[in-house]
């Protein structure tokens, strides 16, 4: 598609359905390495970033089928490669959740830094350091991680600031490790928690997600599980918030309206009326929104990737608001 025509001065009206999550999806990908059975993922959203999980999983010897489908069949039966390479990663930061499920299984893992050579904005230390706990063994090598350990050890790791895709890899990781890890610090998105229902589902123990302690008492051995894929709070607050801004009437189905608080508390502060059900989310809005303040906050606050959003609803509010 070379363009988008949009006409605007329409209220948005009637029901849309939303996907699942990407950002769940993937580390839900990646946990297939964990096991030689099967794992069959359903309400998976058909984007490319899932696509690129898939090839990077194939690479590595994974059986994936169902690529375009929201239900996905992976079986890593054998590692054939312990190695995600920077043609595949570069194009996908969030491969770097594949590092601590093939350490855990293999023993060894290599994998390339998410911005090759350099480390990036985001850089993975916090993930580094949290396997050189559970007894990895760490090198760098031209753009590469590489990092052993005949069998990861449990133990205490305490973040230095909350990372999503860190408790992600880490608690992946652990899962397979001898004796109990204790994660302190650890992100509560919901992300973290659908990954963990999976994880218990194949035969882990995993306590504390949600909060920012989470357990893992290391098994043996996981196996086959099914799961569906939480659906993606971002795009539902994006269609709560396109309703507001064209002074619409929509309702949201099988979504998670207890994942967007902050964002409909905001909302509903600045004059839009909110009906919730359990997996349902009603925004009405009527007249001219009020200015509010916004201030984003790793969950359960106002999630970063809401923020543009709300500032284009804010643009046509009345009254000042502090964005920040």
């Amino acid at each position: 598609m070379d363009q988008l025509a949009i006409r605007g001065g329409t209220p948005l009206t009637g029901e849309v359905t939303v996907s699942g999550a990407k950002n769940a999806a993937l580390p839900l990908m990646a946990a297939a390495l964990l096991t030689e059975e099967p794992l069959h993922l359903s309400n998976v959203p058909r984007l490319m970033d899932v696509r690129t999980m898939g090839r990077l999983l194939r690479h590595m010897g994974v059986e994936v089928t169902g690529d375009g489908t929201p239900d996905l069949h992976l079986r890593a039966r054998a590692i054939t490669r312990s190695e995600a390479p920077y043609d595949l990663v570069k194009t996908m930061r969030a491969s770097v959740v594949v590092l601590g499920p093939l350490v855990a299984r293999q023993g060894w893992a290599r994998v390339s830094l998410p911005g090759g050579c350099a480390i990036g904005p985001r850089p993975i230390n916090l993930h580094l350091t949290g396997l050189e706990k559970l007894g990895a063994t760490i090198r760098l090598d031209q753009g590469y991680v590489e990092a052993e350990a005949p069998r990861l050890r449990g133990a205490r790791i305490a973040f230095d600031i909350q990372t999503v895709t860190g408790t992600e890899n880490l608690m992946m990781a652990a899962a397979l490790a001898q004796g109990t890890t204790l994660l302190e610090n650890a992100a509560c998105e919901p992300e973290v928690t659908d990954l963990a229902e999976l994880l218990n589902a194949m035969g882990g123990r995993v306590e504390g997600a949600g909060t920012r302690t989470i357990t893992i008492e290391g098994v043996s051995r996981l196996g086959e599980a099914s799961h569906r894929t939480m659906p993606d709070r971002i795009e539902t607050g994006t269609f709560a918030i396109a309703g507001a801004i064209t002074g619409g009437d929509v309702t949201i189905r099988e979504c998670r309206p207890a994942h967007l608080a902050a964002v409909l508390a905001k909302l509903e502060e600045a004059g839009i009326r909110i009906e919730t059900g359990a997996d349902c989310l009603r925004v009405i809005s009527r007249g001219r929104s009020r200015a509010v303040n916004v201030r984003t906050q790793p969950f359960p606050g106002f999630a970063t990737d809401m923020q543009a959003q709300i500032m284009a609803l804010m643009a046509m509010a009345e009254g000042q608001s502090l964005i920040t």
